[in-house]
């Protein structure tokens, strides 16, 4: 069992069915409204340097203390849900929508394409994920635009498995069939008939997959192979702090449970949407 199948479980024994989803939603949205308002809710600038403010514990004036460099790390966080949310969201929306189309042709061609295809998906599953994905980056250069190459040629065969099950199963139903008796076109069946209805699995696996994004993003980030500081972002963060963690351990703190709740809330909406729609991927 994964670390996220394992909390999953912890979850549906610790909270009522009901209450996941509102959870969910809750916590996304609380750091989406930081994330739009943070230039004013943010007290300070957070790549501002002030040589006089260096290493402070968390104090009113810094309630999440400062780093090495005299920096706000209450204004880096807010700041840096920015970035984590963007690398959620484009991280997931680009294997998501290159595994559907895949998935889809092949599962509704057969044959000697849907062959193809899932050799391609075995071919891919062979090489453990992390590794695939940071080979990629290293070859493409260090940066967000890597990273997201890397996460759509690595993590678009989870959507183009279930997608291309839910098309097998789908194509044989009465609406597929009347569809093909009325003369509609592959395309026109495929895309307005039969992808509406194989998505639900999918869409529930993409809310935890941003968890998987989210913690792949902050460890390439770690290994300076994601954002490059001085920007902040909370894998970023995490690395500045590391050497200061027995002296200053707020600067590697707060950004690592910052990148905890995001995880938890989209955790317990992917769970509370798979209560709700009855999928689970």
């Amino acid at each position: 069992m994964t670390a996220i199948q394992g909390f999953a479980a912890f979850r549906r024994r610790v909270l009522p069915r009901e209450s996941t989803l509102t959870a969910g939603i809750v916590i996304l949205s609380a750091w989406l409204l930081v994330a739009l308002f943070c230039p004013w809710l943010a007290p300070y600038d957070p790549i501002a340097q002030d040589p006089s403010a260096t290493l402070l514990p968390p104090n009113p004036a810094h309630p999440f203390g400062s780093d090495n460099f005299g920096r706000d790390i209450l204004s880096r966080v807010m700041w840096g849900a920015r970035i984590d949310l963007q690398i959620c969201l484009i991280g997931v929306a680009f294997p998501f929508l290159l595994g559907t189309v895949i998935g889809a042709v092949s599962g509704y061609v057969g044959g000697v394409v849907d062959t193809l295809l899932m050799r391609l998906i075995d071919i891919v599953l062979a090489f453990p994920f992390l590794v695939l994905m940071l080979a990629i980056i290293a070859i493409l250069g260090p940066g967000l635009g890597s990273f997201y190459i890397a996460m759509a040629m690595v993590g678009w065969v989870s959507y183009a498995r279930l997608v291309r099950s839910q098309v097998l199963t789908l194509k044989h139903r009465d609406f597929v069939l009347a569809a093909r008796s009325l003369g509609y076109s592959h395309g026109r069946i495929l895309f307005f008939h039969l992808l509406p209805n194989a998505l639900t699995s999918s869409l529930v696996f993409a809310m935890s997959d941003c968890v998987l994004v989210l913690l792949s993003g902050a460890s390439v980030s770690y290994l300076g192979l994601g954002v490059q500081p001085p920007v902040a972002e909370w894998g970023v963060m995490v690395a500045e702090g590391q050497s200061f963690i027995t002296t200053a351990w707020w600067i590697t703190t707060f950004p690592g449970l910052a990148i905890v709740v995001l995880a938890m809330g989209f955790s317990f909406l992917a769970d509370g949407l798979g209560d709700k729609w009855g999928a689970r991927p």
